[in-house]
């Protein structure tokens, strides 16, 4: 023992040993603690459960019912039972989970049921882990029998253990079988004052309507895009995540008003670049199969031009980069539900890009609502069409092609009115006179032509063809050939032209401008050239107007005329003088001749 103590004296140097294993002398300290991202086995918390509300305050788009229920807690109008109803993800058991820790909300100071829930009172954790014992939270789902239901029913009636009531979260409610239904609306109508119950479900026509006259219903309304676009911008500052702005909206409008689904999304695009790289909208564009929301803009202006080649040229290009053919056919009816909310209320009404929203306006204007509902019902029948077919992609080109022959074709009222006045009912289909890939006639084919053959000279439209009409230019002396005054002078004052193309205009409004000028312009030009066009009035980027071009050029002429030695010496020999106005003498006696003055009797002039 003695030689072994000096041994041990002797060795200055720790025993070897494995630091982190204990022995029996205690276990080893433990190492220091390393952040969660480094830990090889650390569970990742995805962002929906990883950011889900935790207060009233931090439920997004729900501004409504959060504050009916804070004025029933301030009045202590409280009800013994919620019914909580809305699509998937939008926040029903979040929700319910909130009002279950409201009303068993305890503290120091706060004795008293209270929707402030931004400080933890003395039973919100265990609610919020799950464990307290007085809020039992149940899935309809797996537990749909009578025997479940009377377990509950039987339990009611014992008082709280801790807390103030007893709770009772079912979600997804609907599930419950009629038996259990009945057997809950006894202790639903008359329950005693200790318990509560909040109900959650997605089918709300599937509960029975006598327990729904027995509940507060609250409706949770679908997140608006440009609100969810916030809670992303804000998750992806935490996390550290750079995304492109137009990738978030991607994003928000791919949820369709569910914030889970929305989170669950952003979670996968976050992975879709490498760590502290910026992650663009077309990668979150390819991530979700979604076709360019402008390119599919354009493809639904050719079909409603009747331009079935070049729409079948454009699918099938977004069809390469990996749009799936449903979705396109889902842009194509959200388009059209665009251009037809635009005609009747205005490109401000839709929740899209300036850019976007006014393109779809130009082809609201320029067709009748008519031709959109008819659209929307082709598109309906070609949705259902592609997703049954075994090539979806060749069942959309059926059904563009189908779609680009229907898009001119007149309706019943403007079919009789043709008919009555003698001319070709198909009016300016695709077959009558317009060049297309599809083949067909349109009923613009031998049968009309042989039909306006017959119409006398005098009752054949004159029409003027669009070919003709290459520049802004021409457009303004079509217009005054046409003799429209009115229209010519709200053109040459109000437009700022951005591009001129065939078919196409794009221009900015000057201020002042009338709200009915595109839509007069794209009459007039249906009427004279027989085609449809689109005018789209823009944000800016425009060019000067005719009447700001001739108004800044008679400024320059006015500044140099003011400049010139002569003029300034006769401005200083007459002080107070002032230039009235400013003609040119050349042009003024070439315009009126007969004002010359008179030869003299002998023969010279004066």
């Amino acid at each position: 023992m003695a030689c072994m103590g000096e041994d041990f004296e002797r060795d200055d140097s720790p025993p070897e040993r494995d630091p982190n294993t204990g022995d029996m002398f205690g276990d080893a300290p433990a190492p220091a603690p390393r952040p969660a991202a480094e830990e090889p086995g650390a569970a990742y918390t995805v962002i929906a459960r990883k950011y889900r509300p935790r207060s009233f305050d931090d439920l997004y788009g729900q501004e409504a019912m959060v504050r009916t229920l804070r004025n029933a807690f301030a009045h202590s109008r409280i009800a013994h039972a919620f019914m909580l109803t809305g699509v998937r993800g939008v926040g029903k058991t979040t929700t319910a989970r909130l009002l279950a820790r409201a009303l068993n909300y305890e503290s120091s100071t706060v004795h008293a049921p209270s929707l402030d829930l931004r400080e933890e009172g003395i039973h919100c954790r265990a609610i919020i882990e799950g464990r307290h014992m007085d809020v039992l939270e149940l899935d309809a789902a797996s537990r749909t029998g009578v025997n479940d239901i009377r377990e509950l029913t039987d339990s009611v009636r014992y008082a709280p253990v801790e807390a103030r009531y007893k709770v009772y979260i079912i979600d997804e409610v609907h599930m419950l079988s009629t038996g259990a239904f009945n057997a809950l609306l006894k202790t639903l109508e008359e329950p005693p004052p200790h318990a509560k119950f909040i109900f959650a479900t997605t089918e709300i026509r599937k509960v029975p309507v006598t327990i729904l006259s027995r509940c507060q219903r609250f409706d949770l309304r679908r997140v608006e895009p440009e609100v969810l676009v916030k809670n992303l911008e804000m998750i992806c500052e935490n996390e550290g995540a750079r995304v492109e702005a137009e990738g978030l909206m991607l994003i928000a409008r791919a949820a369709e008003g569910s914030v889970r689904d929305g989170q669950s999304m952003l979670d996968q695009a976050i992975v879709q670049a490498e760590p502290g790289q910026t992650v663009t909208a077309a990668s979150i564009r390819d991530m979700l199969g979604l076709a360019d929301r402008a390119q599919t803009i354009g493809l639904f202006e050719q079909i409603m031009r009747g331009e079935a080649g070049p729409a079948i040229e454009t699918f099938r290009q977004l069809y390469g980069y990996g749009a799936n053919p449903d979705q396109v056919v889902m842009d194509l009816l959200d388009h059209t539900h665009g251009a037809s909310v635009a005609k009747t209320v205005g490109p401000q009404a839709l929740v899209m890009p300036k850019d976007q929203a006014q393109r779809l306006a130009a082809v609201g204007a320029a067709v009748s609502a008519g031709t959109l509902a008819r659209i929307w019902q082709l598109l309906l029948k070609a949705y259902e069409e592609v997703r049954r077919a075994p090539d979806a992609a060749a069942a959309v080109d059926m059904a563009l092609i189908r779609l680009a022959y229907a898009a001119d074709l007149p309706g019943p009222e403007e079919a009789l009115k043709r008919l009555q006045a003698g001319e070709s009912p198909a009016g300016g289909g695709p077959g009558s006179g317009r060049p297309t890939s599809g083949g067909g006639s349109g009923g613009g084919g031998a049968a009309s032509a042989v039909a306006r053959a017959a119409m006398p000279a005098a009752a054949q439209p004159s029409t003027e063809p669009v070919a003709s009409l290459q520049t802004f230019e021409d457009l303004l002396k079509l217009i005054d050939r046409r003799r429209d005054i009115t229209l010519k002078l709200d053109v040459e004052r109000f437009i700022r032209p951005i591009s001129f193309r065939p078919g196409a205009i794009e221009y900015e409004p000057a201020p002042g401008a009338p709200a009915n000028l595109a839509q007069r312009l794209v009459g007039r030009l249906k009427e004279w050239t027989g085609e449809r066009w689109f005018v789209t009035a823009q944000g800016g980027g425009g060019a000067e107007s005719l009447w700001e071009k001739q108004k800044r050029e008679q400024r320059e002429v006015r500044a140099a005329i003011e400049q010139h030695p002569f003029v300034q010496q006769v401005m200083q020999a007459f002080p107070g003088a002032e230039i009235v106005g400013i003609r040119n003498l050349e042009q003024a006696a070439e315009a009126t001749p007969s004002e010359a003055p008179p030869p003299d009797e002998d023969g010279d002039e004066a």
